[in-house]
């Protein structure tokens, strides 16, 4: 497996990877895209996008998984936000997500960022470093969050870091 930068011809198969890891189970109905679709297409659109931490794990060739990192906020200090992170369904549970976080975090630590936020499970994230954000002072922008709001400093972390924590515009637009 490659974990390496999207490329412009890979958009179409990141969707697809999304698609597959996020869509309904078993509904016995076609739906609408799952809300990670279009969150990623958003985020490219947008300021917050950083194309050096859009990865993507390829095998044989084929995109069978993808991550982003995109700027956020804790109050007045820019931080990253992780996600959304995506694995084609038949091949979740093979270390491919695990891999994908673990690059992006080495990416983000090596261009001196200081800390990685993302709302996700508090059973899978923890075993990457992630811990409960108000553990570092960090409170999430909406109530509801706070309960898995997670964060994972970097190396460039700086204990001023404190405050609330505000996702990209298209966070909001889901």
């Amino acid at each position: 497996m490659l974990i390496r930068r999207e490329h412009a011809d890979d958009i179409a198969d990141i969707a697809a990877v999304h698609r597959s890891a996020f869509a309904e189970r078993d509904t016995g109905r076609a739906a609408a895209d799952p809300a990670e679709v279009g969150l990623v297409g958003a985020l490219r659109g947008g300021d917050a996008w950083i194309p050096t931490l859009s990865l993507v794990a390829e095998e044989h060739g084929t995109v069978v998984g993808h991550v982003c990192l995109t700027r956020a906020a804790v109050g007045p200090f820019p931080v990253l936000a992780l996600g959304p992170l995506g694995v084609l369904r038949e091949r979740q549970r093979d270390g491919i997500g695990g891999a994908l976080v673990h690059a992006a975090l080495g990416a983000a630590d090596a261009l001196d960022e200081p800390l990685v936020g993302l709302l996700g499970s508090l059973d899978y994230y923890p075993r990457f470093g992630f811990a409960p954000a108000a553990r570092y002072g960090i409170a999430p922008d909406r109530t509801e969050w706070a309960s898995h709001l997670q964060v994972r400093p970097l190396t460039a972390f700086d204990s001023r870091i404190a405050g609330e924590f505000r996702y990209a515009d298209a966070f909001y637009e889901l």
